[in-house]
């Protein structure tokens, strides 16, 4: 039988960031490593999050759905004045809920998805990318189911499909990249303090209300001071845009966030990288 050469871990005292390039290799390294085992922790949270439910996946349909009825039915009975838009307001406001929900999925999931896997993370060493990959997996499945509900109601309204549609998945993509390096960043808080969650729940709660996903940018009065200042502005509005075939009014804005969010999301990934193994040791005490 040959020999095969066993993999040699060498652990010294040193700090990860005194050698930025051997830590660039080592994340990149692992991220190839773990693919499969992402893959089975993808599969398994898929299963489990609908497997003792009747209607299974119908639940990724249902909560846009209903909250897409109640806006349309408060604005067609004037409760709720949202102006003008450029395309029917019940489209409108489906395409801005299922992007919303990329992006508060995406900011939520990493927590969720590292406490889920607690008692994996202190018993087995393996590359911790991986809860990250099945993260983003979960995410993106989500919205490619709710994509199809989206394209029969696009249809129903007679809207053409604009050949934007094939940029969309860049838009898509800034949205969930700008919602796990915001749950990059606060993971390790998040983690230690329970507060942390609990506030971050509170605040996207609040952070849809400032977002333009159930009425335009606002054009005048103090809203629009805000809507500048919002992030999530060009964001929701381009990948809307780009979903439904509107003239793009937010590019050059949402080119910078997304630039600015492959910056700090790579800070954030070392930042997780160097975080966990402490982290680990104070879930395991």
């Amino acid at each position: 039988m040959d020999n095969v050469p066993l993999e040699k871990n060498i652990y010294t005292p040193d700090s990860y960031l005194r050698n930025p390039g051997g830590l660039a290799r080592e994340m990149f390294r692992d991220l190839g490593r773990c693919r499969y085992l992402a893959w089975r922790l993808f599969i398994r949270n898929m299963t489990a999050q609908y497997r003792q439910t009747v209607l299974g996946f119908l639940w990724l349909l249902l909560p846009p759905l209903v909250q897409t009825a109640v806006w349309v039915f408060l604005n067609s009975q004037k409760i709720l004045k949202v102006g003008v838009t450029d395309i029917p307001y019940p489209v409108f406001v489906l395409t801005g809920m299922l992007l919303w929900q990329v992006f508060s999925e995406a900011l939520l999931s990493p927590q969720q998805h590292v406490s889920a896997a607690k008692s994996m993370l202190t018993k087995i060493r393996f590359p911790h990318e991986a809860i990250l990959l099945a993260a983003i997996g979960q995410v993106l499945v989500n919205f490619l189911v709710r994509a199809g509900l989206l394209i029969m109601v696009l249809l129903w309204f007679d809207m053409p499909l604009s050949t934007s549609l094939f940029y969309a998945p860049i838009g898509v993509l800034a949205l969930m990249g700008f919602g796990m390096m915001i749950g990059l960043l606060l993971l390790p808080f998040s983690l230690l303090y329970g507060d942390v969650q609990r506030l971050l729940v509170m605040a996207v709660s609040l952070w849809f209300f400032v977002t333009p996903v159930i009425y335009p940018v606002p054009t005048s009065n103090w809203a629009v001071f805000i809507a500048n200042l919002n992030p999530m502005t060009p964001l929701l509005v381009t990948s809307r845009q780009l979903l439904t075939g509107g003239a793009l009014t937010h590019l050059t804005p949402f080119l910078i966030i997304t630039v600015v969010t492959l910056i700090l999301s790579m800070v954030g990934w070392v930042f997780y990288r160097i975080a966990m193994p402490h982290l680990i040791e104070r879930i395991g005490a």
